[in-house]
Protein backbone atom coordinates (compact mmCIF):
# COMPACT_ATOMS: atom_id res chain seq x y z
CA UNK A 1 0.00 0.00 0.00
CA UNK A 2 1.16 3.53 -0.86
CA UNK A 3 -0.90 6.56 0.51
CA UNK A 4 -0.40 10.00 -0.54
CA UNK A 5 -0.87 13.55 2.13
CA UNK A 6 -1.91 16.61 0.26
CA UNK A 7 -1.08 19.94 2.34
CA UNK A 8 -2.62 22.94 1.07
CA UNK A 9 -1.97 26.65 1.35
CA UNK A 10 0.06 28.16 4.49
CA UNK A 11 0.43 24.53 6.14
CA UNK A 12 4.53 25.11 5.76
CA UNK A 13 3.65 27.86 8.24
CA UNK A 14 2.68 25.90 10.90
CA UNK A 15 4.67 26.79 14.24
CA UNK A 16 4.54 30.38 13.40
CA UNK A 17 0.65 30.40 11.76
CA UNK A 18 -1.87 31.06 14.48
CA UNK A 19 -0.34 28.96 17.27
CA UNK A 20 -3.89 28.91 19.24
CA UNK A 21 -5.75 27.67 16.70
CA UNK A 22 -3.10 25.45 14.91
CA UNK A 23 -0.59 24.65 17.79
CA UNK A 24 3.27 25.21 17.75
CA UNK A 25 4.27 22.36 16.13
CA UNK A 26 6.52 22.59 13.08
CA UNK A 27 5.45 21.59 9.39
CA UNK A 28 8.89 18.88 9.85
CA UNK A 29 7.00 17.70 12.74
CA UNK A 30 3.43 16.93 10.67
CA UNK A 31 5.80 15.19 8.22
CA UNK A 32 7.37 13.31 10.86
CA UNK A 33 4.12 12.06 12.23
CA UNK A 34 2.79 11.15 9.02
CA UNK A 35 5.34 8.81 8.68
CA UNK A 36 5.54 6.92 11.34
CA UNK A 37 1.91 6.38 11.43
CA UNK A 38 2.39 5.15 7.57
CA UNK A 39 5.41 2.48 8.42
CA UNK A 40 3.05 1.43 11.62
CA UNK A 41 -0.20 0.75 9.56
CA UNK A 42 1.69 -1.37 6.89
CA UNK A 43 1.98 1.03 4.31
CA UNK A 44 5.33 0.51 1.60
CA UNK A 45 5.51 4.12 1.61
CA UNK A 46 3.93 7.51 1.91
CA UNK A 47 5.00 10.83 0.24
CA UNK A 48 3.70 14.44 1.87
CA UNK A 49 3.16 16.93 -0.82
CA UNK A 50 2.54 20.96 0.16
CA UNK A 51 1.77 23.07 -2.12
CA UNK A 52 0.39 26.75 -1.77
CA UNK A 53 -0.95 26.16 -5.31
CA UNK A 54 -4.35 24.82 -6.24
CA UNK A 55 -2.86 23.66 -9.86
CA UNK A 56 0.25 22.62 -8.12
CA UNK A 57 -2.37 20.21 -5.62
CA UNK A 58 -4.60 19.46 -8.85
CA UNK A 59 -1.61 18.39 -10.46
CA UNK A 60 -0.26 15.86 -7.58
CA UNK A 61 -3.70 14.21 -7.35
CA UNK A 62 -3.89 13.47 -11.07
CA UNK A 63 -0.68 11.71 -10.91
CA UNK A 64 -1.28 10.32 -8.27
CA UNK A 65 -3.52 8.06 -10.34
CA UNK A 66 -1.73 4.98 -11.04
CA UNK A 67 1.26 5.84 -8.19
CA UNK A 68 -0.80 5.36 -4.99
CA UNK A 69 -3.59 3.60 -3.52
CA UNK A 70 -5.14 6.42 -1.32
CA UNK A 71 -5.31 9.30 -0.66
CA UNK A 72 -5.41 11.72 2.97
CA UNK A 73 -5.82 15.44 2.12
CA UNK A 74 -5.82 18.50 4.10
CA UNK A 75 -6.92 21.22 1.34
CA UNK A 76 -6.58 23.90 3.89
CA UNK A 77 -8.72 26.94 2.78
CA UNK A 78 -9.06 25.49 -0.77
CA UNK A 79 -11.68 23.28 1.27
CA UNK A 80 -14.27 25.97 1.12
CA UNK A 81 -13.71 27.24 -2.08
CA UNK A 82 -12.09 24.45 -4.88
CA UNK A 83 -14.42 22.65 -7.01
CA UNK A 84 -10.55 21.98 -9.13
CA UNK A 85 -9.40 19.97 -6.15
CA UNK A 86 -12.89 18.14 -5.90
CA UNK A 87 -13.12 17.17 -9.43
CA UNK A 88 -9.61 16.06 -9.46
CA UNK A 89 -10.62 13.90 -6.06
CA UNK A 90 -13.58 12.45 -8.31
CA UNK A 91 -11.40 12.05 -11.38
CA UNK A 92 -8.85 9.61 -10.08
CA UNK A 93 -11.32 7.73 -7.86
CA UNK A 94 -9.31 6.89 -5.33
CA UNK A 95 -9.67 6.28 -1.49
CA UNK A 96 -9.33 9.85 -0.12
CA UNK A 97 -9.93 10.69 4.13
CA UNK A 98 -10.24 14.53 4.93
CA UNK A 99 -8.08 16.24 7.59
CA UNK A 100 -7.90 19.29 9.44
CA UNK A 101 -5.58 20.43 11.98
CA UNK A 102 -8.39 22.65 13.79
CA UNK A 103 -12.12 21.74 14.63
CA UNK A 104 -13.44 23.39 11.03
CA UNK A 105 -16.85 22.68 12.02
CA UNK A 106 -16.49 24.58 14.85
CA UNK A 107 -14.97 28.01 13.15
CA UNK A 108 -16.29 30.62 10.93
CA UNK A 109 -19.53 30.10 8.83
CA UNK A 110 -17.78 29.87 5.53
CA UNK A 111 -15.40 27.12 6.81
CA UNK A 112 -18.59 24.85 6.78
CA UNK A 113 -18.76 24.23 2.97
CA UNK A 114 -15.87 21.34 1.86
CA UNK A 115 -15.95 20.87 -1.46
CA UNK A 116 -13.04 18.44 -1.19
CA UNK A 117 -14.57 16.32 1.26
CA UNK A 118 -17.29 15.17 -1.29
CA UNK A 119 -15.02 13.11 -2.79
CA UNK A 120 -13.69 11.79 0.36
CA UNK A 121 -15.06 8.73 2.27
CA UNK A 122 -14.27 10.10 5.71
CA UNK A 123 -13.49 13.06 7.57
CA UNK A 124 -10.89 13.48 10.99
CA UNK A 125 -10.82 16.70 12.32
CA UNK A 126 -9.57 19.03 15.45
CA UNK A 127 -7.09 16.32 16.12
CA UNK A 128 -4.21 18.80 15.82
CA UNK A 129 -1.21 17.23 13.93
CA UNK A 130 -1.84 13.55 15.38
CA UNK A 131 -5.33 13.90 12.81
CA UNK A 132 -2.99 12.98 10.34
CA UNK A 133 -2.13 9.38 11.83
CA UNK A 134 -5.95 8.33 12.36
CA UNK A 135 -6.48 9.44 8.72
CA UNK A 136 -3.95 6.95 7.68
CA UNK A 137 -5.48 4.98 9.89
CA UNK A 138 -8.95 5.06 8.04
CA UNK A 139 -6.71 4.54 4.75
CA UNK A 140 -5.29 1.80 5.96
CA UNK A 141 -8.40 -0.19 7.30
CA UNK A 142 -10.84 0.94 4.01
CA UNK A 143 -7.75 -0.52 1.68
CA UNK A 144 -7.36 -3.52 3.57
CA UNK A 145 -10.79 -4.67 3.56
Amino acid sequence: MKALVINGPNLNMLGIREPGVYGTETYDTLVQICQDAASNLGFDGVEVFQSNHEGAIVDRIQEAYSSVDGIVINPAAYTHTSVAILDALKAVSLPAVEVHISAVEDREDFRQISYAGMACFARVTGEGLQGYARALKLLAEKLTK
